[in-house]
């Protein structure tokens, strides 16, 4: 009986292709997908290259070669920046817009997610299409409104005059990955909470938190990302206000800088680098909290 079953197989087995004579297969897919991967990439990471080695170069070596690498080496220009008060002063703002913005859109997207994941409620589906139907209406759609409002409110040419529009563009994205992730936390969670005595704020705060922190890091490092490189909200609520120069955010400070200073490339080049280094270190360093919060959300 057992030579009778294992007969076809041994026949089917002369019979299938081989491996090619080196002893491996060869998928032409990988190749393909390895190198649309490296020009992706090379084009997303060669400006912020060039912009950060032409920092190292002198303005007379970026003219005589703009494509070539810094000779000689240089700190003069990061030097420069580094010393100057408007550059720190343009951090602090920067600061300060990205830190009350990320820190208003997690608790405030939390608290909205929170209800439309957890309750029962009617036109609980509308609200959250809502939400959804607010990643299609960009900014300079509300830029004129906007800016009528703020002054009406006497919040223009304020902090809180980009904080607080800053907040309300990014709950959409906010409230589309957080309710998933929090619907995916299982119901029989809160229903021993609730046996042992915890209220629903309290299963809020001690358990659905706690659970939640990957989605919560995950727009909290968008929402800081998306703060410190805005420039068309900054641009119209605080470059028309009284703040002085020294205290605009980094984006319209490299404007200004580049626009002061466009005979010394090599400065431009250093403060433009340093502006993005925020940002920049933020987002590699919770990447894998960001794909997992990522993950999270689509699984839920």
């Amino acid at each position: 009986m057992s030579a009778t079953i294992t007969a076809p197989a041994a026949d089917a087995a002369r019979t299938e292709p081989g491996p090619d004579p080196a002893g491996r297969r060869i998928d032409w897919g990988q190749p393909f997908v390895y190198l649309v991967a490296l020009v992706i990439a090379a084009v997303a990471i060669g400006p912020v290259l060039y912009v950060f080695i032409g920092g190292f170069r002198t303005t007379a070596d970026l003219n005589a070669n703009p494509a070539g690498m810094p000779d000689p080496w240089t700190l003069q220009n990061w030097a420069a920046v580094l010393g100057s008060t408007r550059f720190w002063g343009n951090v602090l703002s920067s600061m300060i817009l990205a830190f009350g913005t990320t820190a208003g859109v997690v608790v405030v997207g939390v608290m909205a997610a929170f209800v439309i994941a957890r309750y029962t409620f009617r036109g609980r589906e509308g609200l959250y299409l809502l939400f959804a139907a607010g990643l299609m209406f960009p900014l300079t759609v509300a830029a004129l409104p906007l800016t009528l409002l703020l002054r009406t409110l006497g919040l223009h040419g304020t902090f809180l005059g980009v904080i607080i529009p800053s907040i309300a563009f990014a709950l959409p994205t906010t409230i589309i990955i957080l309710v998933p992730f929090l619907r995916a936390i299982p119901d029989e969670l809160e229903e021993a909470a609730a046996i042992d005595g915890t209220t629903r704020i309290g299963f809020f705060w001690r358990i659905l938190l706690p659970l939640s922190m990957p989605g919560l890091v995950t727009v909290g490092v968008l929402a800081f990302v998306g703060s410190w490189n805005g420039y068309l909200l900054p641009l119209l609520v605080i470059s028309t206000g009284t703040l002085p120069q020294e205290l605009w955010p980094l984006p319209l400070g490299v404007t200004q800088f580049s626009t002061q200073y466009s005979q010394d490339t090599g400065a431009v080049l250093a403060y433009t680098s340093l502006a993005m280094l925020p940002a920049l270190a933020s987002f590699l360093f919770a990447e894998k909290r960001i794909v997992g919060g990522l993950t999270g959300a689509v699984k839920g």
